[in-house]
């Protein structure tokens, strides 16, 4: 009998190679029938946010790290993944709201350089296929700062460098790309983003998400009329493709570093979940599986808009594997978590409905999950898959 176990993180409680574990652990607890062995067969996933990099690393990649500039501007080590010549970046570990000093927001100097300074070091290490997992960044700077830590001079009205930040492209006067890493050209980027919103306005990065990354009502305004700004100077400079690029879905994510990614690298835009089941290659080690697992900490109405277990599950159908969902909680009904393709959903919290105690306990209680669903493996043959919306 072959189990794969393909979950997101349980944000709060336990990183994917956790749950994995002790998923693992539950399962293997119980005794099968004489003649029946279980294999499992583990693959940590994320949506191209928190959890990405991980993802690539439980799946062969090599972790490499760099000494970058932090989104306010100290240094710190962040690492990236290498598997031959592709790259795996999660942004959130050079510039993300996890990384700031001391946890304080800064929403109108925090910077994406250091994210351009792991583009850098991916590229230094022969990686011509770069996927950008975008998500939890700390600042709203229209990745004005991932184009600094590849060379472009941001100059404002007596040639000076501008300094890190959304905030700062108001007093943008003029680019000079001549030291953009000539390397770009034949890279290939890969924007890893659920996000539709575009750059600018009431659904821009600094209207919707500004407010999260500690900006107020009039930083929100200070902050969109920079980056609508930026758009023009940096059109002005790269062409109309990278003034049109503000428009487009995804423009707006990670504080608008989806704009840059559009406008100067040419990425890709794809939903996170399709670029990680990718490269962890779960289509090919669903065949022949008996089951397949997911979940995440909260399975709710955001999961079903293309969040890692309905992708999984989709996946799962296709393949005509049965899928089980486990998860911290859920606020979906039987019949949407049938919809999205679970044969049976596990809340933790039927087991411990203190929330608090269910996320501190949360591995323990995995592994009792683990074990009901071994048992349940054990009396016999689980339903067809249903098919997903």
């Amino acid at each position: 009998m072959r189990v794969v176990i393909a979950p997101d993180k349980f944000k709060g409680s336990l990183t994917a190679p956790d749950v994995v574990a002790h998923l693992t652990a539950g399962l293997c607890a119980v005794s099968l029938p004489a003649g029946q062995t279980l294999e499992v067969d583990g693959i940590p996933v994320a949506d191209g946010g928190e959890g990405t990099l991980e993802a690539a690393v439980a799946t062969g990649f090599t972790r490499r790290s760099a000494v970058v500039s932090g989104p306010t501007g100290e240094p710190l080590t962040a690492d990236f993944a290498v598997r031959g010549g592709e790259a795996v970046i999660e942004m959130a570990t050079a510039s993300g709201l996890a990384v700031l000093p001391g946890g304080v927001k800064d929403a109108l100097r925090s910077s994406s350089r250091g994210t351009g300074e792991l583009i850098t070091a991916a590229l230094d290490a022969g990686c011509t296929r770069i996927i950008l997992g975008v998500g939890g960044s700390a600042g709203t700077d229209g990745g004005a700062g991932i184009l600094q830590g590849l060379g472009v001079r941001l100059l404002d009205a007596d040639g000076n460098d501008l300094e890190g930040g959304g905030a700062a492209l108001l007093r943008l006067a003029g680019i000079d790309s001549s030291a953009l890493d000539p390397r770009l050209r034949e890279a290939r980027f890969v924007l890893a983003s659920d996000v539709d919103n575009p750059l600018l306005g009431p659904d821009g990065a600094a209207a919707v998400f500004g407010p999260q990354k500690g900006a107020s009502a009039g930083d929100v305004k200070l902050l969109d009329a920079a980056l609508a700004h930026f758009v023009e100077v940096l059109g002005q400079h790269f062409g109309p493709r990278a003034a049109a690029a503000a428009k487009a879905p995804g423009a707006g994510a990670a504080g608008g570093v989806g704009f840059a990614a559009l406008a100067v690298l040419a990425a890709d835009r794809r939903p996170g979940i399709d670029v990680v089941l990718e490269f962890t290659g779960l289509a090919d080690r669903l065949a022949g599986a008996d089951l397949v697992i997911t979940g995440e900490g909260s399975l709710d109405e955001q999961s079903l808009l293309g969040k890692t277990p309905l992708g999984v599950a989709r996946a799962a159908a296709a393949a005509g594997v049965p899928a089980i969902a486990v998860c911290g909680r859920t606020t979906l009904h039987d019949d949407q978590l049938r919809a999205a393709g679970f044969q049976r959903t596990y809340a933790l919290t039927a087991l411990e409905a203190d929330t608090d105690k269910s996320m501190a306990g949360a591995g323990p209680l995995l592994e009792q999950v683990g074990a009901e669903i071994a048992g349940q493996l054990a009396r016999g043959p689980l339903p067809e898959p249903v098919e997903t919306r």
